[in-house]
């Protein structure tokens, strides 16, 4: 048996995830990048096999630590990839954005794929069915806009995100839910109708740690999957090594 850590280290959360063969096991939630986290990591799971995504300015020990336990791979644009990247300027594409599309592609193999993260920011990634990574968009993702009208008003407070809220709000705390969720879901609604209109045919993938609180007010049918971006860093890892 095999096992493949898949690091994540995103703008929000730092996350691992354990993969027995290519059986998805568990999810740890990292509080920092702690180096003594992550040789407990490898003393407690002894990998095989490690991977990291990182979006953020880790410490680069980490890569050390990994690359002297375990058969180690640092995701970027030169990594060998199940698609192409025909973008101006690939090296800008964050590594998260390069998972999701490796995920799509893997799950469905010649097919159109629009794939939506939903993290720090909302991310749309386009393969078309030539397994071409195309590009897509960004926004502002949940707790951005939370904090955001937290921040820049005098007297609006910062709301937990909830899933369950009524359309027409009734208080403040509603009112900015609303707003934001609703707001945030039909913007996702609208852009796969923007899609539809010159792909005739593709699917819509879901992901992300916000995932939860937009699947109910989503009008389209999608495929959510919360650990789409783990499934195409151990695909990648696999080609790798």
């Amino acid at each position: 048996m095999q096992t493949t850590l898949c690091f994540d280290f995103g703008n929000t959360r730092l996350k691992c995830a354990v993969f027995e063969n290519a059986d998805f096991k568990e999810l740890l939630l990292l509080n920092n990048d702690d180096l003594a986290a992550i040789r407990q990591l490898i003393e407690q799971y002894k990998p095989n096999a490690s991977i990291l995504s990182s979006v953020i300015n880790h410490d680069p020990e980490i890569e050390h630590i990994l690359k002297s336990s375990t058969k180690f791979h640092k995701l970027d644009y030169q990594s060998k990839l199940p698609f192409t990247t025909p973008v101006g300027k690939p090296e800008t594409i964050g590594a998260d954005r390069l998972a999701l599309v490796a995920a799509a592609v893997h799950l469905f193999p010649g097919s159109h794929n629009l794939v939506i993260g939903l993290g720090s920011c909302i991310t749309f990634n386009f393969v078309n069915k030539f397994h071409e990574f195309l590009g897509g968009s960004i926004s502002p993702g949940l707790e951005m806009r939370l904090k955001a009208m937290n921040q820049f008003t005098a007297k609006l407070p910062l709301v937990k995100p909830d899933w369950n809220f009524p359309l027409v709000g009734y208080d403040t705390k509603t009112n900015l839910l609303s707003g934001v969720i609703m707001g945030m879901s039909k913007e996702i609604d609208g852009i796969i109708d923007e899609y539809a209109t010159r792909y005739s045919n593709f699917n819509a993938l879901l992901t992300g740690g916000d995932m939860g609180f937009f699947a109910p007010h989503l009008k389209k049918k999608i495929f959510a999957d919360p650990h789409l971006i783990y499934k195409g860093l151990y695909a990648i890892s696999r080609t790798n090594y």
